[in-house]
């Protein structure tokens, strides 16, 4: 006779994340004034290209706020598991948004390549925009942090895609600057072609990791062996184990396992073993829905899947 037994931990209300996503779109309002300003009193191609990508901040940060919003729904007849998946929609489109963004860089860029134009006032823009990275660093400074406390990958792309902007303004300014001492115009448009194959990089990873957590990826290593240190400790109690299988989507964890227990157990301590393997689960990776299955190991057709095991 096998009994299943489902566990959960109390989850953070996740609709407070929206927050942070306001935040996002606040901080990139800012800087697109303060970078369209800096582009117009100067006329750089490369300070246009950090004005274009805050734009892009601003849609990715609405695009995290409404799949945050999503992110946080209860689970309902239609989703059992809940909504959190949609947080992968987020970085996807964060990860194609900045493409693009790249994309129009180096059109720019190269236009500029082939005619080029001197720069003006390169004092007040280059401290104008120094001030907008400033809160676009602090920004995303806040939203790591978050993402990481969270476990919210919507919130970590929104970091990663603000630091982008980060570097990609200290590119920028480094271009501009060595304008500003050498009289080379067409060091501008070069760095602003550098920072877009950078820009690219990023949202290949980006897109890459939303890819593979919709492809139901298992949970990183670390977790996995944190799992296994916790079932050696029953091994040690004469348990064994099979068909041990994790997952995560978004900010959910799940971990699976078949508990074997000598089959004259009653179902009482049965029950109580899987809660004691559930809880130090769960102590041991942090919040997760820990699903355990009972089977007797003096059962031979306990073994008919273990093909359930994964390498």
């Amino acid at each position: 006779m096998s009994t299943h037994r489902t566990s959960t931990v109390l989850r953070i209300d996740r609709a407070r994340l929206t927050r942070f996503a306001w935040l996002s779109i606040a901080a990139s309002v800012l800087t697109i004034g303060m970078k369209t300003l800096a582009y117009l009193l100067t006329g750089s191609v490369g300070l246009l290209s950090d004005a274009i990508e805050s734009v892009v901040n601003l849609l990715a940060g609405v695009m995290a706020l409404w799949m945050l919003t999503i992110a946080a729904r209860p689970p309902d007849e239609s989703h059992l598991y809940g909504h959190s998946k949609a947080e992968y929609f987020a970085s996807t489109v964060e990860g194609a948004l900045i493409f693009i963004a790249a994309i129009s860089i180096c059109v720019t860029a190269v236009e500029r390549l082939i005619t080029p134009r001197p720069l003006e006032q390169l004092g007040i823009g280059l401290s104008i925009s120094v001030a907008a990275s400033l809160v676009n660093f602090t920004t995303a400074r806040i939203l790591a942090q978050a993402g990481k406390k969270y476990n919210s990958i919507t919130l970590e792309a929104d970091a990663k895609h603000l630091m982008t902007d980060v570097w990609t303004s200290a590119g920028v300014l480094a271009g501009v600057g060595l304008v500003s001492l050498t009289g080379w115009t067409i060091l501008d448009p070069l760095v602003a072609l550098a920072v877009a194959v950078n820009i690219i990089w990023v949202a290949i990873g980006l897109m890459r990791r939303s890819a593979s957590g919709l492809m139901d990826a298992a949970l990183p290593a670390e977790d996995q062996q944190k799992i296994e240190t916790v079932l050696d400790t029953y091994r040690n109690k004469g348990l064994t184990f099979h068909a041990l299988r994790t997952r995560q989507a978004a900010s959910r964890r799940f971990v699976s396992v078949h508990v074997l227990v000598p089959g004259n157990w009653t179902v009482h301590d049965t029950h109580h073993i899987a809660e004691d393997i559930e809880r130090d689960i769960r102590l041991a990776i942090g919040e997760a829905t820990v699903i355990t299955h009972i089977e007797p190991v003096d059962d031979e057709i306990s073994n008919d899947d273990i093909p359930l095991d994964r390498p």
